[in-house]
């Protein structure tokens, strides 16, 4: 794998709430990449008024990244299951993981409308992969199939921050779900690498668009945020000794990569 490695996640490219309204104004982020990660919802395959759109988007990306000379990884999430591999990818000797996030849930996206109505049909899937407790695929090919069996209905119609927060507001339990879920991701990322990915030391995810980055039992949990409306986005980058994080900077004429905050040495 080319390096440097940089990664990126939740583009959700033609949603009605993304940012991203032209994929050119991502050509920076990308510029003296080797290698370029998405970690899974980069577009909305199964969204039908944004596929056309987001496919669309899709292509542009691609075509970006060849122009810069970039190799590139799209790992599948909820919002894109289709993905082939593994839905999970390693680095440095396995000691950074890369996954979308949402397997570190039993329900994987538990404030989606489809699954609050649709409890049973995810216990179902559970008893479908008898494996999934103890190995890293099955888990996420439980992931993989609540998204696709269970996926969404109700779309949002508007972009402004205030729609987001009462489109997050009802029913009230899921509002109760999104705030449950941004709490306890770091302590279930702990959970997740221990239990399927032990030799993991640095866990990088997206999924709850809430970006950040915390030191839990000693795992260090990265969350790259989205680039939807109201998530912030983040980008990490591992050059074959320094693992770092830092915040992308968003204006008018497009994105670029801010300052490293967080800087780890492996090697």
């Amino acid at each position: 794998m080319k390096l440097p490695v940089r990664i990126f996640s939740d583009l959700h490219l033609g949603h009605k709430a993304t940012r991203i309204s032209d994929v050119e104004t991502l050509r920076p982020l990308f510029q003296g990449a080797g290698t370029v990660v998405f970690s899974g919802d980069t577009w909305e395959e199964l969204e039908g008024p944004w596929r056309e759109a987001s496919f669309a988007m899709l292509e542009m990306l691609k075509l970006v990244l060849g122009e810069e000379g970039c190799d590139v990884v799209f790992l599948r999430g909820n919002h894109d299951p289709g993905w082939e591999g593994k839905g999970w990818l390693e680095l440095a000797d396995g000691r950074i993981a890369i996954t979308h996030g949402d397997a570190l849930l039993r329900n994987s996206s538990p404030w989606k409308h489809e699954i609050l109505s649709g409890a049973d049909t995810v216990e179902k899937i559970w008893e479908s992969f008898p494996e999934a407790d103890a190995k890293v695929d099955s888990r996420l090919s439980v992931a993989k199939e609540i998204a696709e069996r269970l996926s969404a209905r109700h779309h949002p119609q508007e972009r402004s921050l205030l729609s987001r927060i009462i489109d997050a507001a009802f029913p009230p339990r899921r509002a109760m779900a999104i705030l449950k879920a941004w709490v306890g991701q770091w302590e279930k990322g702990a959970e997740f690498c221990e239990k399927y990915l032990p030799n993991a030391e640095i866990l990088v995810i997206g999924h709850f668009h809430c970006s950040g980055v915390r030191n839990v039992r000693g795992k260090t949990l990265v969350n790259l945020g989205s680039f939807v409306v109201p998530g912030r986005a983040k980008w990490a980058e591992w050059d074959g000794k320094f693992f770092a994080v830092g915040d992308v900077r968003e204006s008018v004429d497009g994105c670029t990569m801010g300052e490293r905050n967080q800087m780890l040495k492996l090697f």
